[in-house]
């Protein structure tokens, strides 16, 4: 840990730290490079099947075609009756017996001679006793009798190929004259083998040089995003106050979201903490006048005001009216503190528009009944909107009875009421002094009065308009003024509102979040216990 200058403590890497590009490198290094040697010992194993399938074959074909050129002998095998059969020793140009036994043919067109004269195979023929009457080539491995034709894989000294042995049964007599024992040494299997080998040992060194440099370049693409991230987080750790923010993708995917998101909350913090300060500041100001003007009362009170009837009449009044403005500021204050919690707290509160606006006008006529207060109701039937019934009563009464202190001589105010397509849209004019257009965008700042004199005088704070526009942002609305100098104002409110459906179902939402009425003998239990 070491500390930042204004004296914090910022959090050191942990020993044993790991980069997450060096990890992800690897990762994406060793999956490339072992999906690769998957893929080559596949294709090695089915190349060695094939070829050691073919092997086989060949010395099948070998075995098949000895049996026939020696079934028609109807004794017991002898060197003078195999040689004639089968010798590969002829010179070049001379004729051999064929397998019918009595026709002469070329040495390259007879079958069998092209499979005795590959380096690899190995044909011996053994008599009845086991006794070896010919051999093509010195025979690596000793004869063992069978009662029918087996290939296996031998391993013995130096041989490490196929073996075929299989009894000679005479066409004539239908006895064992004999047996025959193929070997297929499989040089050039071992040898095509070896060279695959070597082969997927090259190309595998170059395929995990390859994804290992492709597996860092990845990594280091996919973080450079996480990196401006935490650059961001730095300087905004040694300088809570800086402005900075990540800057954005030119791609349109989930980190460029994810930066999008995390400047937006930057700015969603920025802003909270410019408006804490502001309300800190502001707050602090309001309450420096009431706490004056009663310090000043009480000093009065305490020099003389003690045996004075008259001066401690007129202290007791005004601190009781200080009093009861730091009262209303503190209960403005609570309210715009709730108003930041909506989206929380009333996510599925549901209203319907007629009915609140009818009462609050009826109400407030009530109240103030020097003014003609007027509803248009332009709706065709109930109007349903995502709004908390107790807020919309409060935003409406904080329109109305700002409307109420800004009229002068005409004493009237409309209240008006309707709908387009998609919002519910509400209107409250007044025929007051009107607000001048430099100012018209700071009337919904916390603490701001046109005329403070006035705001005064009325008992206002300067802050009903700041909780209805927070009330009306929170569920999604808008709010906004128009106004000419000595003419009045309109507040203009639009809702997004709701199908009978959705406004049932957020019913339903609501109810479902409200929490469970106490049960009066769940009560006496617990008073009990």
């Amino acid at each position: 840990m070491f500390r930042r200058k204004d004296g914090q403590r910022r959090p050191r890497r942990q020993k044993g730290f790991v980069s997450l590009r060096w990890t992800w490198a690897f990762a994406v290094a060793f999956v490339i490079f072992l999906t690769f040697l998957v893929f080559s010992l596949v294709i090695y194993g089915v190349m060695g099947q094939t070829l050691l399938a073919q092997e086989k074959s060949t010395v099948s074909d070998t075995v098949n075609s000895v049996q026939k050129r020696l079934e028609p002998i109807s004794s017991n095998l002898t060197a003078r009756t195999v040689f004639p059969k089968i010798d590969v020793s002829t010179d070049n140009g001379s004729t051999v017996a064929t397998e019918s036994g009595g026709n002469r043919g070329s040495v390259f067109s007879d079958a069998i001679i092209q499979k005795l004269s590959r380096e690899d195979i190995t044909v011996t023929v053994y008599n009845q006793s086991g006794r070896q009457v010919f051999s093509s080539r010195k025979s690596p491995l000793k004869t063992k009798r069978t009662a029918d034709l087996r290939i296996t894989t031998e391993r013995a000294g130096g041989f490490d190929g196929l073996v075929a042995r299989t009894p000679i049964v005479s066409a004539h007599t239908s006895k064992v004259i004999g047996y025959l024992q193929v070997t297929n040494a499989l040089s050039s299997y071992h040898r095509t083998m070896n060279r695959v080998t070597n082969t997927i040992y090259l190309v595998s060194f170059g395929a995990l040089v390859i994804s290992a440099m492709m597996g860092f370049f990845l990594a280091s693409r996919f973080l450079r995003p996480i990196r401006r991230i935490s650059k961001t987080i730095d300087q905004i750790n040694s300088e809570p106050q800086s402005d900075a923010r990540i800057p954005a993708l030119r791609t349109n995917d989930e980190l460029s979201h994810l930066i999008n998101e995390f400047n937006a909350m930057l700015d969603r913090i920025q802003r909270f903490i410019d408006q804490q300060t502001d309300f800190v500041g502001d707050v602090s100001h309001e309450l420096r006048t009431p706490v004056a003007i009663l310090e000043g009362h009480l000093n009065m009170l305490d020099r003389w005001g003690k045996e004075d009837p008259e001066v401690l009449d007129e202290s007791i009044k005004a601190s009781l009216q200080e009093v009861s403005r730091m009262k209303s500021l503190i209960q403005e204050m609570l309210d715009l503190t709730r108003a930041d919690q909506v989206e929380t707290q009333f996510v599925h509160a549901v209203t319907e528009v007629n009915e609140i606006v009818e009462q609050v006008t009826n109400d407030m006529q009530m109240i103030h009944p020097d003014f003609t207060i007027t509803l248009e109701n332009e709706l065709d039937g109930p109007a349903w909107v995502q709004f908390y019934r107790n807020h919309m009563e409060q935003v409406l009464i904080i329109l109305i009875d700002n409307a109420v202190k800004y009229s002068r001589d005409r004493k009237e105010i409309h209240v008006s009421v309707g709908s387009s397509d998609t919002t519910v849209d509400l209107a409250v004019q007044d025929f007051g002094e009107g607000i001048a257009p430099k100012n018209q965008d700071r009337v919904f700042n916390r603490f701001y009065r046109v005329d403070k004199a006035r705001s005064r005088e009325k008992g206002g704070n300067g802050l009903g308009l700041s909780i209805a526009k927070q009330l009306i942002d929170g569920y999604h609305g808008t709010i906004n003024v128009e106004s000419v100098p000595g003419s009045g104002s309109i507040f203009r409110i639009a809702l997004p509102m709701l199908t009978p459906e959705q406004a049932a179902e957020f019913q339903r939402r609501h109810d479902a979040d409200k929490p469970a009425p106490l049960n009066p003998d769940d009560l006496n239990k617990s008073n009990l216990a």
